[in-house]
């Protein structure tokens, strides 16, 4: 019992690390995946450069370029940074950029980072030296010496055959036929929707940043629809009580829908929150099998999108823009209508609109003591 409950909590602490380097690199992709997107739109290419003219447009594009060919570094010093504190953040940017040197990519950064974090970690807490050099433990000793061993793990063990696997995995993809990507889009759907935006949600963002970082923006699409599914879908199921006359929200949940909808807009799914959890089962059901559809058809539209986040104010940056919000609006047409026939009416009591009467203050003269 005692190792089971230790194996939880170590991959616990595991995910926890991914999570907190994820909600590091975001910020980072969002932001220059929007500069490469704008400045792609208006003619904007790499300046090669400084010497030769450019415009406000090459600017864009290169800036946005450079910053999203450093993500192996992020997500490495992310990693390493939460695993270790600041003795992990030097070798956790070697490991990223050895990564990239390697061509093994966001994968090699993600990997990496776990071993520079956990060897740092190791050497913080074994390591002893003398009084004197107590205060360069931190600073430089244990740096220095987890990035040159881990440096070399990397160029002699662990870069060529992870190099291996992320230019197969690209390949694999880039030969995807109809029927595979289908499937595949079904997959990614499913699993970018059902929890929400939670651990599992993270996991496949992650991997599919390391294809997006290799040019494969199609998946990220499906992501970001199924991210969106909820909150459209569960806006359109309030639509249909209204003409079926089968009332499936409470008033607290209508109001929550005023405010959730605006924030699926922005793909921000936690919104919906409060009515996912009072019918948890039937939202999941709901939210995988519309998400599924949305990200199969999205796949098949080959819809793609450079910028992994910001919802609808993305569709400027995609490729078949209105192919991908077919997807979603079809995706969260399939929600609606699996939500509101597996959801039990609710009474009409909890979904009546307050009347003037309702919102009169007391009338304490009603009040008798018998």
């Amino acid at each position: 019992m005692a190792e089971v409950k230790q194996s939880g909590k170590l991959f616990t602490n595991v995910k926890q690390h991914a999570l907190t380097a994820i909600s590091y690199l975001i910020p980072v992709v969002v932001s220059a995946g929007f500069m490469l997107a704008i400045g792609s739109l208006l003619g904007g290419v790499t300046i090669e450069s400084i010497d030769n003219p450019y415009n406000f447009f090459d600017v864009m594009y290169t800036m946005g370029g450079l910053v999203l060919g450093m993500l192996p570094v992020v997500i490495a010093t992310g990693i390493s940074f939460s695993i270790a504190d600041k003795p992990g953040i030097a070798p956790g940017f070697l490991v990223g950029m050895i990564s990239i040197n390697m061509n093994a990519g966001f994968i090699g950064g993600f990997i990496g980072g776990y071993i520079a974090g956990y060897f740092t970690k190791f050497l913080k807490d074994r390591l002893k030296v003398p009084m004197w050099a107590d205060g360069l433990k931190p600073m430089l000793i244990i740096p220095f010496i987890s990035s040159i061993v881990i440096g070399f793990v990397m160029y002699y063990i662990l870069g060529f055959p992870i190099a291996a696997l992320t230019e197969a995995l690209n390949n694999f993809l880039l030969g995807l036929d109809t029927n595979q990507k289908l499937m595949f889009g079904l997959i990614v759907g499913v699993l970018s929707a059902v929890d929400y935006g939670g651990p599992i949600n993270k996991v496949v963002f992650a991997f599919l940043l390391s294809l997006q970082s290799n040019g494969i923006n199609e998946p990220m699409a499906v992501l970001m629809l199924a991210s969106m599914v909820t909150p459209f879908g569960m806006t359109m199921a309030y639509f249909f009580q209204k003409i079926v006359g089968k009332n499936i929200y409470t008033k607290t949940e209508v109001e929550t829908l005023k405010t959730a909808f605006p924030m699926g807009v922005c793909m921000i799914t936690e919104g919906c929150y409060p009515i996912i959890f009072n019918d948890l089962w039937r939202c999941i059901v709901s939210t995988g099998i519309g998400a599924g559809v949305g990200g199969a058809l999205s796949m098949i539209w080959n819809a793609g999108s450079p910028v992994p986040h910001g919802g609808l104010f993305a569709m400027v940056t995609m490729t078949h823009p209105l192919s991908w919000l077919a997807a979603l609006l079809i995706g969260s047409l399939v929600d609606a209508i699996i939500l509101f026939v597996l959801k039990r009416p609710v009474a009409y009591e909890d979904v009546k609109e307050l009347t003037e009467e309702d919102e009169k203050d007391i009338d304490f003269s009603e009040l008798k003591i018998s």
